[in-house]
């Protein structure tokens, strides 16, 4: 029982008499002997009257132990006499003169949600906060979160109809109910559901921020291979982690958004898995991790319009369905350009958190004020040659790093399939080869996320990646023979491509020294299939590096788009594509990318005056034999 003073009937001072008036939540624990309680007539026999204390304390005044006479509803002063071992309770009532009344709250003892399962079939409390409510056509499932975890509770009314409606979402409550189990998982069937306020709320709200910034704390892990150029990252991505792992903890949903390519899946599925291994420790309910994590591949490098609007739109019928909150939007590969920025600014009218770990050229004054973190090695001075799944590896390990021996070798298949030139690359290489993987599987594995993201189109695929990416995949064989057929199928392809296509490719020699190639991918290459105009640019640019052994940009070319490819020259995309947007009005020119690798859109018009505007400026760009380049990524 609590209340400032308990046993004695009179105060210290010898003024009033002090009775004490249960709560109606109060239990006969909370009763104590030769203690005066207010308690209400509630019926009338022959040899007594039953009184009530609180909504579960009640019991028996028999005939000898009364006075006067009494009606329903009359109050009176009583003290215990007994409890029988059946727990019927008898009291007396007490004649205590003048009196002032103490209010009494029941003294709750909260069980962690961790411990339920040893309290299966027994009533407990639970005190937490409302991370979602689903109304079924049965009971309301509350999802309530301490500081161990969190846990469903079912409250029914009727069918269909909404339980306890005053309560809302980030609501400090107390669940009192049985822990049942309920489909394997443990539960909460409610029998009382209370909103706590004042000082109440803030205890509990107090406890669970400690336990949350505890409980949020990235895990401390060695890096994968030591490379003075990532440590420069490590602190931005450990805060990514850790807003990740908070964002988990407080039941709001996680939405990915990764660049359809190698270096996009390679950053998207480690993450993807140590996010929902995570969710799993955290939530009771086994369906939380497909429910709260959705992860979708985006076409294009940065966020589109069309994407974005979906994702709102998605995000926003699920909270009217589902009660969940607005999801946080995790861009990996892709998110840092100011290409995003409308995109960015949509979600904003909602307060819809969004993150960015990314390695293309980025436009940070345009972006960062529209993102709680953002990842990016130009930021530091440095540049592509650290890969998005590079990053993306260590990120899911600081989120739950027993993951580790499984993704050993995705940083080396991410490096691979984005032409790195990092120095670490024979060590990520060497990591790979200590799992089994030599040189020529991670190209193949490789070649065959390529090939399965063309296909899939916007769709995740999610069982079909994690089997040729090896991760999460529990057949090793399996996987080995998918890739091989995979690659193999990619590359008969892309040499049919390129049958067709290199007998139109024109040439011509620049004057800083440079070969520039075109190649119009809209009439002389096979539409709507593998490869896509950016992969067959990426392709004959390849061919035409190895041949000549010198500087050489590439453009493939449609009706109303370039994608561009360039090695041994100084570009800087991102800058051209701003001076020919301002020189060439009327032309629509957007774009961007990487400094050597990009791509432009213009109106359909303007494409012949784009691209010569676009050759000159290349011309004029300074030779760099030595100058790292990515000639291959999967842009459409």
């Amino acid at each position: 029982m609590t209340s400032d003073s308990v046993g004695d009937a009179a105060d210290d001072d010898g003024g009033d008499t002090v009775v004490y008036d249960l709560a109606p939540d109060c239990t006969v624990d909370d009763v104590e002997e030769d203690t005066p309680y207010l308690a209400t007539v509630n019926g009338i026999v022959e040899y007594g009257v039953f009184v009530d204390l609180s909504d579960s304390v009640s019991g028996l005044v028999h005939e000898s132990k009364l006075s006067g006479t009494f009606a329903v509803g009359d109050e009176l002063v009583v003290e215990l006499e007994n409890v029988r071992e059946d727990g019927d309770m008898s009291f007396e009532t007490v004649d205590v003169g003048e009196y002032t009344i103490q209010q009494v709250a029941h003294e709750y003892r909260p069980t962690a949600t961790t411990a339920l399962d040893a309290s299966l079939g027994e009533q407990v409390h639970v005190e937490g906060v409302v991370t979602q409510i689903k109304q079924t056509g049965g009971p309301t499932i509350f999802q309530v979160r301490d500081e161990h975890g969190v846990v469903p509770a079912a409250a029914f009314e009727s069918a269909g109809v909404r339980a306890y409606p005053d309560v809302e979402v980030d609501d400090v409550v107390r669940v009192t109910g049985i822990a049942e189990t309920r489909e394997d998982a443990t539960q909460l069937e409610v029998g009382d559901l209370t909103r706590l306020d004042g000082d109440a709320a803030d205890r509990v709200q107090s406890r669970l921020d400690d336990a949350l910034e505890t409980w949020a704390e990235p895990h401390e892990v060695e890096p994968l291979v030591e490379w003075d150029a990532f440590e420069k990252l490590r602190d931005d991505l450990r805060d990514v982690a850790r807003l990740l792992r908070k964002t988990v903890i407080e039941g709001r949903p996680i939405r990915v958004r990764h660049h359809a390519d190698g270096d996009g899946m390679c950053a998207s599925v480690p993450v993807q898995k140590a996010i929902e291994q995570f969710i799993g420790e955290v939530h009771e309910d086994p369906e939380a991790p497909r429910h709260l994590f959705k992860r979708l591949p985006s076409k294009a490098p940065f966020y589109e319009m069309e994407d974005a609007t979906r994702d709102l739109n998605y995000a926003l019928e699920d909270r009217a369905k589902h009660g969940q909150k607005l999801p946080l939007v995790l861009m990996l590969d892709n998110g840092s350009t100011e290409e995003d920025v409308p995109a960015y600014q949509t979600l904003a009218h909602y307060d819809i958190p969004i993150v960015a770990v990314d390695h293309h050229h980025p436009d940070p004054e345009a972006v960062e004020p529209l993102l709680a973190e953002h990842v990016n090695p130009y930021t530091y001075g440095e540049d592509y040659r650290i890969t998005t799944g590079m990053m993306c590896v260590e990120l899911a390990r600081m989120i739950y790093p027993d993951m580790t021996d499984e993704l050993r070798h995705v940083p080396a298949v991410a490096g691979l399939a984005d032409r790195s030139k990092a120095e670490v690359m024979d060590d990520y290489l060497t990591l790979a080869a200590e799992e089994g993987y030599e040189e020529d599987d991670l190209r193949d594995i490789s070649e065959a996320l390529d090939y399965v993201a063309h296909w899939l189109r916007y769709d995740s695929g999610r069982h079909l990646i994690n089997d040729v990416l090896n991760v999460g995949c529990d057949d090793r064989e399996r996987h080995e023979e998918l890739v091989d057929f995979l690659a193999d199928r990619a590359r008969g392809e892309v040499d049919a491509q390129l049958d067709a296509a290199m007998s139109h490719l024109e040439h011509e020699d620049l004057e800083n020294g440079a070969h520039l190639y075109r190649i119009d991918v809209e009439n002389y290459a096979h539409r709507f299939t593998y490869p896509a105009p950016g992969k067959t640019t990426g392709e004959i640019h390849d061919r035409k590096v190895k041949e000549t052994g010198d500087p050489v940009i590439t453009i493939g070319y449609g009706p109303d788009f370039a994608v561009l490819r360039s090695d041994g020259v100084r570009l800087d995309i991102p800058r051209m594509v701003t001076e020919l947007d301002e020189e060439i009005v009327g032309g629509g020119v957007s774009g961007g990318g990487h400094l050597v690798v990009g791509s432009i859109k213009f109106v359909k018009g303007r494409r012949e005056e784009v691209i010569d505007a676009l050759v000159e400026k290349m011309a004029e760009a300074d030779i760099d034999e030595d100058i790292s380049s990515m000639s291959a990524l999967s842009d459409d």
